[in-house]
């Protein structure tokens, strides 16, 4: 079959949308197996069901409710209700703030929006704001995602005096989120230390009854907007996590919700060949073996959707990547994302892409229009930039199939709202159909719970050293001596402590032949 012949059979058009799907690169097969079959049935039962409120968390014994975020009406009387409530709270804050009705203690009206967050809670806003914000738009936005001292630094001194004119957005659905915490204390700190009343710049978004709930009203902040149980935080950026950021930032919410809407609408239709989502989630099965054998490279041609494979790789991987399926038995599934953008990747990793490891698919996203108006050549010919970007992006294409090398394009029309809506309910649902079909439970994250665990006993074990360093310390400790004296087994962990502790000026150290004659002295 010609490739012109594979790519009218395999390509998707939403045309109403500006949206298409072309899988013609993947060699996908003409019919699925049997089993496979029954699976893909499964899946689309499996959405309704989770449409519909039943419990599709069964570890957490959660409803999963993201997709009711968009269209209230198919969700729970209540639950619906809510939605429509927070929206509505979200809209008119937003818009009391933009037409200086709420304005910072000094009178002046909000020039910059601070979120504080982690994981969902910063990725989705972050994703929304570079691809949507204009870059003459009168708010700007800013971000604590880490509990990095460093990087909080560096938002601080680039706000400057600027704190004083900035709105802060703190988001935690259960207010415990310790990288969340840490920032918003450090903030506090900021604030205080230039005389500002935090509290008259503070926002939260989080649990109703939540300990960051709790503390916003007892030190009396502007506003606070709920988050609810059967929402989660890598599928959260269209609750009040995401739309309060765009709000303020001035961005169409309403064409946003509007189109992921419309692609949830176009995939909850029960057939694989006319379901972008179900198709794109055949097309990871079938170049993994549905056993994630091969990585997802994500490479949008538009600078604006760069942090689109950071997004994909929190939504994808946590969601995807488990250890058990959902009747117990060890799978260790999931599929590993990175990506960048293009034509960037033409001289970084596309070199590996085409002639190294065939470990991988890629994702080529396109948006056909980045600039409105007119374009200038660049050359004799009379090409643009434009051209360039559309060359390299087809030649790349190319080079890769021509070596065996398997790929997805996904082309939007332009990129506004309603695209983005719609592109991001494209893999929220892609998600949930290859879970179904895997039968794994892409709705919890117990390798994240580990993670929290681990680290909150390596932070018991960093106040003990710290504590022993502190009083008996004059006479220095190697980690071997430290670790008999904290009566921890594990010398290594200590050494790493004590290493903590010299470079954050709690004690120095006296560097030996190797780690085991480092000497710690306070």
């Amino acid at each position: 079959m010609s490739d012109w012949s594979t790519y009218q059979k395999s390509t998707l058009r939403y045309p109403e949308l500006g949206f298409t799907l072309d899988c013609s690169r993947m060699d996908a097969p003409e019919a699925w197996s049997d089993d496979l079959r029954e699976r893909i049935g499964r899946a689309f039962r499996d959405l309704v069901a989770t449409e519909a409120g039943e419990i599709m968390n069964p570890d957490e014994g959660r409803a999963v409710g993201h997709y009711w975020l968009r269209k209230p009406e198919i969700a729970p009387a209540a639950e619906g209700q809510w939605i429509r409530e927070v929206k509505e709270a979200v809209c008119a804050f937003a818009a009391k703030v933009l037409a200086g009705e709420i304005v910072a203690p000094n009178g002046n009206t909000f020039r910059h929006v601070l979120l504080v967050g982690i994981g969902g809670s910063a990725l989705g806003p972050q994703l929304v704001a570079k691809a949507l914000l204009p870059p003459n738009a009168p708010v700007d936005i800013h971000y604590l995602d880490n509990t990095d001292p460093g990087g909080m630094d560096d938002v601080f001194a680039t706000l400057g005096d600027g704190l004083a004119e900035t709105l802060v957005v703190v988001i935690s659905k259960s207010g415990g989120t310790p990288e969340t915490r840490n920032g918003m204390i450090e903030t506090e700190a900021a604030y205080r230390v230039r005389g500002l009343d935090f509290a008259k710049h503070a926002v939260a978004v989080t649990g109703e009854g939540s300990t960051l709930d709790r503390h916003a009203v007892a030190q009396g902040w502007i506003a606070r907007f709920p988050m609810a149980d059967w929402i989660g935080g890598r599928t959260s950026v269209m609750s009040a996590v995401g739309l309060l950021p765009a709000a303020l930032l001035g961005l169409d919410i309403d064409a946003f919700l509007a189109g992921a809407a419309a692609m949830d609408e176009k995939t909850r239709v029960p057939d694989e060949t006319t379901n972008a989502s179900m198709r794109l989630a055949l097309m990871w099965h079938h170049a993994g073996n549905g056993r994630g054998e091969k990585d997802m490279v994500i490479l949008p041609y538009c600078d604006r959707l760069d942090l689109m494979s950071k997004y994909l790789q929190q939504l994808v991987m946590e969601s995807l990547g488990k250890e058990l399926d959902l009747d117990g038995q060890k799978v260790n599934q999931g599929i590993a994302v990175y990506g960048n953008k293009g034509s960037t990747d033409q001289h970084a990793y596309v070199q590996q892409l085409r002639d190294g490891l065939a470990n991988f698919f890629a994702t080529f996203i396109e948006v056909r229009r980045t600039r409105q108006g007119e374009s200038m050549g660049v050359d004799e010919s009379g090409s643009s930039t434009g051209d360039y970007l559309q060359g390299f992006l087809r030649g790349t294409r190319s080079a890769l199939h021509g070596n065996g090398r398997q790929s997805i394009t996904i082309t939007l029309d332009e990129l506004t709202p309603f695209s983005l809506g719609m592109l991001i309910a494209l893999y929220e649902r892609a998600v949930s159909f290859y879970a179904s079909l895997v039968n794994i439970n892409a709705y919890h994250q117990p390798g994240v719970e580990a993670g929290k665990k681990a680290a909150g006993v390596f932070l018991s074990l960093l106040n003990n050293v710290r504590r022993h360093l502190a009083e008996t310390g004059s006479a220095g400790y190697t980690a071997e001596a430290m670790a008999a004296t904290v009566g921890e087994s594990d010398i290594e962990q200590v050494y790493h402590c004590l290493n903590h502790l010299a470079a954050s000026g709690a004690c120095r150290r006296e560097t030996g032949a190797g780690p085991a004659e480092d000497v710690f002295i306070c």
